[in-house]
């Protein structure tokens, strides 16, 4: 099972990403988390107009 973790450093937002036993960090500045952040929410924007699009 994957497991997403969103933590607050002093100036920093800290992503761990755990699967298994394998864990991956990020640390991003608060520019980086906000282009992460826009970007995802476009994606799952489209994703969900995705769903709706029938395809025959």
């Amino acid at each position: 099972m994957r497991e997403i973790l969103v933590e607050l450093e002093r100036n920093r937002v800290r992503l761990v990403v755990r699967h298994g036993e394998d864990e991956t960090v990020l640390k991003l500045n608060l520019q980086e988390a906000q282009t992460l952040s826009d970007d995802l929410e476009q994606a799952l924007e489209d994703y969900q107009q995705r769903k709706h699009i029938r395809i025959d």
